[in-house]
């Protein structure tokens, strides 16, 4: 048998291809409005010209409701490859074809591919094989590929679709008064309902003058014409004539004469009860006379001892739980040579198959061949039909040409699986439970899983809302017998502190005899107790009043120190720390920095420290005021820290009032001749003093000087002047000044 469908494809310039065996498209889906759409074609490759080929071909779409043009799409050819016989040895040097894909990705927009009735895509090409045997003037017959699919959008969401990818490529052929079959049952990633019949092929507007026109034209299509006797039902002359199977795809045929024939095939996808699309392909089926193939034979032996053959139809095999669950075959084929092949096709059910537990396959009547081969089918003993009759076709083919001749038993069976006992479980973490722990405590106990029948058994562990493995907790197991031990083991954390202190663990002995579930369990509560006291911080600083941080001031030179001691109740670690604030606790400072040390000895359930300070312009440098924050922390779950805190400032020497004089009168009387501040605030640290300078009442500098023992007698002749005095902290005073002369 050949079947192909495909297109004449030129590389160098347009040509009448003769030798267009069939094709058909394809709209595969990507993500969002991206597509791909192809176009696969068959050529034969015996008679056609490789040179000729087409690079390029271009698909039209149309709007299915108007036949308004949307686009035309030039599909590139991506690939060139040869089509498989079914089986190799039965290749004819007369048939050969190639398979040619042309594909190009596209964007489908909801905002154009919205109608309702949905689009068409179409590409037209001349001619097809002029030898076809069933259609009137093939040599002048040109091809229509054509795919119906929906609107990309439907009541504004996403309306997704891939087209129907159907029957396999075939270069196989047909032998005249046998019968043809093949399974050409197509696949829909979308998961759409397809449903095939045959129809006439489309011809098109092509022709021989103008074999590939630019574009192809709307629908209506023009049909292939039939030679007379022959019609969409009857397309190839035999007993029967071509037939589809509605739901299957299954073609078969058995030809009465000799030639090439045409036919087409629809698949129609429906999806929740509504037609959505369809893809359409031509095809071409030679028929051959062909040598004598017959067909092998078959027969089943219930028994292992005997001697009666398994009556299809009438005898019903029945497995029960131990006894025999194997059965004989013999298969033979009465032509010399013959590969004879054993296979298996459930009817009414699905899921576990038997297997052949010798030799399911081999040749019979060839040198050194027997004539007859055996082979034994063991049935699994977890294969359970729950009171239903089972149909199993148990078929033998050989490697005959153009197809395999094949005989079939179909074989009635009920099995029951082995009877089974539930799996067991037992804990040692009683017998008084909950299970009453604190934090710190390691809790552990054994878990065992116990199974008769010696079927496999797994210990599984669960939390009763919340995860074991997020808690630390851990279930360690092996084998040993028919038994699953498993070892648990919790190192109670602060991980288990929360509002709600009891915890569930639920563990589970799970068998899987014949693949069903059997499962035991037992919960273990474990109750975690959690208590806290706040650890006690007793110091040397001065005893505070009220909220008020307690305050203390110290001249340069002092050495101040405190003592801390730390206890706790609980006996949990104990940490003291000391750090600095200033600015009212805005930002932070040094100890060391400001000439501040803090020394801790931490330990369990008490800890203690000594503060040092020795007073000097490092703390006086810093600020003003300087806050110290003394911490205990106790290492616990949910700590409860006490602080103690002491302000630190250092004596400023200016402690009295600044005096700023404002007259003078220079007339050397020895009295008020110059003027002088000598009650400006002492340098202290790093407020030292900087200058003065003195203007007169027009903005003019008259005087400056760093020295703060200065000394001015004033200038020309007698008035008012300003004065400006800096120091190096940033600090200022100005005043006025009257010299009298």
């Amino acid at each position: 048998m050949l079947l192909f469908w495909g297109s004449w494809l030129g590389f160098g310039k347009t040509a009448q291809a003769t030798h267009i065996v069939g094709g058909e498209m394809e709209l595969v889906h990507n993500t969002g409005e991206s597509y791909t759409l192809l176009l696969n074609l068959y050529f034969d490759a015996v008679n056609g010209n490789v040179s000729v080929l087409d690079a390029d071909l271009t698909a039209s779409i149309f709007e299915k409701s108007t036949n308004n043009r949307m686009t035309n799409v030039v599909l590139p050819l991506s690939s060139n490859t040869f089509v498989n016989y079914t089986n190799p040895a039965c290749a004819q040097p007369t048939l050969s074809t190639r398979k040619l894909v042309y594909s190009k990705l596209i964007t489908l927009t909801a905002d154009t591919y919205n109608s309702p009735q949905g689009y068409y895509v179409a590409v037209e090409r001349c001619c097809r094989n002029y030898s076809i045997s069933n259609i009137v003037a093939p040599n002048n017959a040109a091809q229509t590929f054509y795919l119906e699919f929906p609107a990309v959008v439907r009541g504004g969401k996403p309306f997704y679709d891939s087209t129907p990818r159907i029957f396999p490529a075939l270069a196989d052929y047909a032998c005249r008064n046998e019968l043809f079959y093949y399974d050409f049952g197509g696949q829909d990633a979308d998961g759409d309902s397809l449903v095939y019949d045959l129809v006439t092929p489309l011809n098109g507007h092509a022709n021989a003058t103008v074999p590939k026109p630019a574009a192809a034209d709307a629908a209506p299509y023009a049909l292939i014409k039939w030679n007379p006797g022959l019609s969409t039902l009857n397309q190839i002359p035999g007993a029967p004539t071509l037939e589809i199977g509605r739901n299957s795809g299954r073609l078969t045929v058995r030809p009465t004469s000799l030639g090439l024939f045409v036919f087409g095939v629809r698949c129609a996808e429906y999806r929740r009860g509504e037609k959505i699309g369809e893809s359409r392909r031509d095809f071409q089926l030679m028929v051959l006379n062909c040598a004598v193939n017959t067909k092998p034979s078959l027969k089943l032996l219930p028994a292992p001892a005997s001697p009666t053959t398994y009556r299809p139809g009438r005898d019903t095999l029945h497995f029960v739980p131990g006894g025999n669950r194997c059965v004989r075959l013999r298969f033979t084929d009465p032509d010399p040579n013959s590969r004879l092949t054993l296979s298996l096709t459930p009817v009414n059910f699905s899921g576990l198959l038997p297997t052949f537990t010798s030799v399911s396959s081999g040749a019979v009547r060839t040198a050194g061949a027997p004539d007859t081969l055996t082979a034994t089918l063991c049935f699994p003993e977890c294969m359970n039909s729950r009171g239903r009759v089972f149909l199993l076709d148990v078929v033998v083919g050989d490697d005959g040409c153009s197809l395999p001749k094949r005989d079939t038993v179909r074989v009635a069976f009920t099995a029951v699986p082995p009877g089974n006992t539930p799996p067991t479980i037992a804990a040692t973490a009683g017998p008084a439970l909950p299970l009453r722990v604190r934090v710190g405590d390691l809790v552990a106990f054994d878990v065992t899983g116990t199974d008769l029948d010696y079927d496999p058994v797994q210990l599984e562990m669960t939390g009763l809302g919340f995860s074991p493995g997020a808690l630390g907790a851990t279930l360690a197991q092996g084998t040993a017998g028919n038994q699953q031990r498993g070892r648990f083991t919790w190192r109670v954390d602060c991980r288990a502190v929360g509002p709600d202190s009891v915890f569930t663990f639920r563990f589970a002995a799970a068998t899987s005899p014949c693949s069903t579930r059997d499962v035991a369990t037992i919960s273990v509560p474990v109750v975690v107790s959690y208590a806290n006291h706040a650890p006690v911080l007793a110091s040397s600083l001065p005893v505070p009043k009220g909220a008020e941080i307690p305050l203390l001031v110290l001249p340069l030179g002092r050495q101040y120190t405190a003592t801390f001691t730390g206890t706790d109740a609980d006996r949990d670690g104990l940490t003291l720390t000391a750090s600095g604030t200033s600015n009212e606790g805005k930002e932070g400072f040094d100890l060391a920095a400001a000439g501040m040390r803090f020394q801790a000895f931490n330990g369990t359930g008490a800890a203690n420290g000594t503060f040092s300070w020795d007073v000097s312009c490092a703390a006086a440098n810093l600020h003003r005021e300087l806050t110290v924050t003394f911490q205990l922390v106790d290492a616990t779950c949910k700590p409860l820290p006490q602080v103690q805190r002491v302000r630190l400032q250092v004596k400023s020497p200016d402690s009295l009032a600044v005096k700023l004089y404002n007259v003078i009168t220079p007339n050397r009387d020895g009295q008020n001749d110059e003027f002088r501040l000598p009650d400006l605030p002492p340098n202290f640290c790093d407020a030292q003093f900087a200058s003065i300078r003195i203007f007169s009442r027009w903005g003019q500098q008259v005087f400056e000087s760093q020295d703060r023992e200065f000394r001015w007698p004033g200038q020309g002749n007698g008035g008012l002047y300003y004065y400006f005095v800096s120091y190096t902290d940033g600090r200022r005073y100005r005043g006025w000044l009257e010299v009298i002369r």
